[in-house]
This record gives C-alpha cells, sequence and structure tokens, in this order.
C-alpha cells in the first residue's frame, strides 16, 4: 500500500495528513503549534514541521509528500542560505504604504494585466518595498526570495544554509502556481523581474526566485520519494474539498477567503479580486479579510460566553440583529482596502442593545463582509452556483444558518476537515500516480436550509463608507 503525505503550514499551526495513495483513506494525522505574531523567525516553522510529523509516525512508509502553506509570506535569504530577518506575513500591514506607492507608481491597470493583482499590504512584493525603503541594507543582501511552502519544501528535501562543503543550493527552491500568483511579481507569462526591481529598488535579474512546477510535475528527496510542487493554502483547501467549476468556497477562520473555481484568468484593475493561479492548472480568484473568526471569539470573551452559548444568543435575536449592525474592521481590513480600519457598532438603542443582537450582530458582519467579496467575484464575470462554507467558525450552527439567510446560492457544510492538508496528500498522489486523483469529495452534503434574507446584507451595505 502507497502512502502519500500532505502538510499544511498555516499561521497557526502545522497539520500532517497521511493518506492511502489509491483510496484516499486517512491513515495518520500530526500536528505543531506555531508561535502568534505578524512577523515570525521561518526556524520555529521548521521546528513544527519535525514535531508534526513525528506525531503523524514519521515518513519512512511514505512514498510522496506535498507541502501547502500560508501565502505571501516573505521569506528572505542571502547567498549562504541564511534566513535574514523575520518573516513578514499575510497579515502583517506595515507595508500599507508600499502597497500604496507601487499602485501610485506602476498603475493599478498596469499591475493587474500584469500580474492579475493589484498590491495590498499583504502580498509579497509590499514587503520587499517595505524592506528597501525601511531595512536597506537588510534588502540589499537578498539573494533569493521565498514563501513559507517554497522554504519548508527546500529545507525537507535536505537543503539549507551553507555548510563546510556544502552549497546552499538556492537553485532547488521550488514553488507552484497558486503560490507564485500570490506575491505580485507573478503572470501567465512567469516571473516579472521589472515588477520585482521596482519593488527593491535595486537590479534583480540575479535574483534567486523558485521554480515554478506545474500540477503535474515533481522533484525528489534524499531518500528518493516524490516531492509535488505544493501549494498555497488556499489552492490547497480547494483541491481538499473537491471545489469544481461553479463552486466558491467561503472558509472563516482566522482570516476569511472567498475563492471559487475558475477556467478564465481573472484580472480586476480596482484591486478588489486577486487573481490568483490555483493547484490544477485553472484559476483562482480570491478576496480575503482581515477579520473572521477572531470577531466571534472577541464577541463571546466580551459576552462572557463560550461558542456554543454565542451561537444560542446569535440564534435568540431576529435577523439584522433589532437593527445592531457591527462593520468588524478591527485589524484593519484589507476587502475593502482599510489597513488603518478599527471597528464600529452603529444602531445602538436602548431596544436594540442587547446580548442577543451583539452576537448575532458579529455573526451577521462577518457573513455580509464575506459576502461582499462574493459579488465582488461575481462582478469579474465568475459564474457561482454555490457555496461550500469551511473553516473552525463554520460548525457552529448560527454561522451556519445566517450563511444561509446571507448568500443568495445554496449553502453545503462539508464535514470538518484538514482540507488543506487533504489537498497536499492529493497533490502528492498526482506526483506519485501521475494522474490528479477522483477521491471521493465532501463536498456533495445537502445545503443548509434556509432562504436569502435581503434586509441583512441592505442594513450591512448601509453602513460601508
Amino acid at each position: 500500500m502507497a502512502l502519500v503525505l500532505g502538510v499544511d503550514s498555516s499561521t497557526q499551526s502545522c497539520k500532517v495528513v497521511v493518506r492511502d495513495a489509491v483510496t484516499g483513506a486517512v491513515l495518520r494525522t500530526g500536528r505543531a503549534s506555531h508561535p502568534d505574531g505578524t512577523e515570525v523567525d521561518p526556524e520555529a516553522w521548521w521546528d513544527a514541521l519535525q514535531r508534526a510529523l513525528a506525531d503523524a509516525g514519521g515518513m519512512d512508509d511514505i512514498s510522496a509528500w506535498s507541502i501547502a502553506g500560508q501565502q505571501h509570506g516573505l521569506v528572505a535569504l542571502d547567498s549562504g542560505g541564511e534566513v535574514i530577518r523575520a518573516a513578514l506575513l499575510w497579515n502583517d500591514t506595515r507595508s500599507a504604504g508600499a502597497a500604496a506607492d507601487l499602485v501610485a507608481e506602476l498603475g493599478s491597470e498596469h499591475l493587474a494585466q500584469r500580474t492579475g493583482v493589484v498590491p495590498v499590504a499583504s502580498f509579497t512584493v509590499t514587503k520587499l518595498r517595505w524592506m528597501a525603503d525601511h531595512e536597506p541594507s537588510a534588502a540589499a543582501r537578498i539573494a533569493a526570495v521565498a514563501l513559507p511552502h517554497d522554504w519548508l519544501t527546500w529545507r525537507l528535501r535536505g537543503f539549507g544554509p551553507v555548510t563546510e562543503g556544502q552549497d546552499a543550493r538556492l537553485d532547488e527552491l521550488i514553488t507552484d502556481r497558486s503560490d507564485a500568483s500570490g506575491t505580485g511579481y507573478w503572470g501567465a507569462d512567469g516571473y516579472d523581474r521589472e515588477i520585482l526591481a521596482h519593488a527593491l529598488r535595486r537590479d534583480a535579474a540575479q535574483i534567486v526566485l523558485p521554480r515554478v512546477l506545474q500540477p503535474h510535475e515533481h522533484v525528489s528527496d534524499p531518500d528518493g520519494r516524490r516531492v509535488a510542487p505544493g501549494a498555497g493554502d488556499n489552492a490547497g483547501a480547494a483541491l481538499g474539498v473537491g471545489a469544481r467549476q461553479g463552486d466558491a468556497v467561503v472558509s472563516i477562520g482566522t482570516s476569511g477567503t472567498v475563492f471559487a473555481v475558475t477556467d478564465t484568468p481573472v484580472r480586476d484593475a480596482s484591486g478588489a479580486v486577486a487573481g490568483f493561479a490555483d493547484a490544477a492548472g485553472g484559476w483562482l480568484p480570491l478576496i480575503a479579510t482581515l477579520n473572521a473568526a477572531r470577531v466571534m471569539d472577541a464577541t463571546a470573551a466580551l459576552l462572557g460566553v463560550n461558542h456554543d452559548e454565542l451561537s444560542d444568543l446569535a440564534l435568540a435575536a431576529v435577523p439584522g440583529a433589532g437593527g445592531l449592525v457591527l462593520q468588524p474592521w478591527f485589524e484593519g481590513e484589507r476587502t475593502p482596502n482599510r489597513p488603518d480600519a478599527t471597528a464600529t457598532l452603529f444602531g445602538m438603542t436602548l431596544a436594540s442593545t442587547t446580548r442577543e443582537n451583539l452576537a448575532r450582530a458579529a455573526i451577521e458582519g462577518v457573513l455580509c463582509g464575506l459576502a461582499e467579496g462574493l459579488d465582488a467575484i461575481r462582478r469579474q464575470g465568475v459564474e457561482v452556483d454555490r457555496v461550500l462554507l469551511t473553516g473552525g467558525a463554520a460548525q457552529s450552527t448560527a454561522v451556519q444558518r445566517i450563511a444561509a439567510e446571507v448568500f443568495d446560492v445554496p449553502v453545503v457544510v462539508p464535514e470538518p476537515q484538514e482540507y488543506v492538508a487533504l489537498g497536499a496528500c492529493a497533490q502528492a498522489a498526482w506526483a506519485l500516480t501521475g494522474s490528479r486523483p477522483e477521491w471521493a469529495a465532501d463536498a456533495d452534503a445537502p445545503a443548509i436550509a434556509g432562504g436569502p434574507i435581503s434586509g441583512i446584507r441592505s442594513q450591512y451595505a448601509a453602513r460601508l463608507p
């Protein structure tokens, strides 16, 4: 029996799943935590990966593996393969000014046509400009730029900083289309070194960028195992949940994301929709919000309840929360692009300001923000027939029922699983067998009963600036 292993190196933790390469049955799992923060020493990811692999029973019987991970994080390497500074993560907004500068200098239409995205603070290219402006000596040392999954794949293949008598082998860095498309300096024709050089304010011809492998391609590790290209976390999740054309995945975790599967590239000059690639040869237009499950965490803590009790409170309120509207931009926001925004509670009266209405307003605010994102994707000509609701918060009864009232297409909640790691397993099986596995997907559950209640959306939209 051939086994494949998939990794999800996310913001919060490292998850490992081992599956049967033929049937897709999950046989073993492992997990280890990551440190908090918006900048992290990549060695912490490496240590967590080692612990998660051990927790999952090791790799001795594995035939192929793949690593998916959080997108955009900047891992800057010097010529010896050493990490120059702590990695700036997707949720680090200090490069908001750099993003605005790049858009002003190059133009949103120009950038969208060349790369499929208009830079915001999340993207790698803006973090490179921030380094050039604020840490010029460190930026001058950059010999290679990797993303989290690229760097971990490189390390697990046996490469790393220079040791005595050994080259760092920066040329062995690999990635895939999905993660490359989140950098801000990659397009359908490959890397755009002119944009990279413009961001870094220096010549970029000799900077090593990971080789972009196609979905069917693979390399090897020192033990002869096949190594798949890996993927960005959202592309991995799309593979894992079995999303197909016409599906939009709405994931409510640390961040909120909406992405749809399509065979046509999207180039949105407004910057609302990022025209990312997927991990299967197509495209994955996406919007992301910075404020998702943590909004519910904060509201539950404020009300002194657990998440089940928060759900009960929310369902005890009427749709629209009696006019109470939470615009949940606690951590700034990426969609819409307001990195310096704060949250605002509207519609407070003596009648509306109750525990029940506050609980419901928090959930409605998160879901309405994601529904606005879904509308933005559809305005780019992407057809959406249903929503697949995933992520930790999707298990809340209140979230499920309110989602069925907010989204105007059927909402399906697949069984909770580690879909990013499962997608990485699917990619590893693809590398092993030469064809994408046809494992049974969990995306065929019945839709949640409910119907759109337009008043929730219109009430929220009326409060948008």
